[in-house]
């Protein structure tokens, strides 16, 4: 009986000290450094994830309808350009400076994509809607 005795009391020891949780050690080789250079590359992972998500321009993030777009810029100073809008149905003259933005003209009859596209026509429209406006 001892021995049996014996056998079962060894045997609830190694089944008690298995059950026992074992307090984790961080690794020897984990240091400040280590964690620092991770938060570093975690930071930097997340910055460009927001420059990639910026240079996608996705209409459902950037809240965009998609009923305004820019068809054409024509840059006439250092800061200073002119642009063709379309809005809805309706194409419009833009001029933008670095303290203001100002409607130059609504156009009557809509650029064709064919027309914006090729700058030499779009030029030639800017020119016919800037001496009309200056004889007003």
């Amino acid at each position: 009986m001892s021995l049996l005795r014996t056998i079962g009391y060894t045997g609830s020891v190694a089944l008690a000290t298995a059950s026992m949780p074992v307090l984790a050690a961080p690794p020897a080789d984990m240091n400040i450094a280590t964690t620092l250079a991770a938060l570093t590359l975690v930071v930097i992972l997340i910055l460009f994830l927001a420059w990639l998500l910026k240079r996608m321009k996705l209409p459902g993030i950037q809240g965009s309808d998609g009923n305004m777009k820019i068809l054409r810029q024509l840059p006439v100073g250092q800061r200073e350009r002119i642009v063709l809008l379309q809005v809805g149905e309706e194409q419009m003259l833009v001029g933008i400076t670095q303290q203001n933005i100002s409607l130059l003209s609504k156009l009557e009859q809509p650029l064709s994509m064919n027309e914006v596209q090729n700058g030499s026509e779009f030029a030639g429209h800017l020119t016919k809607l800037l001496k009309k406006n200056v004889k007003k």
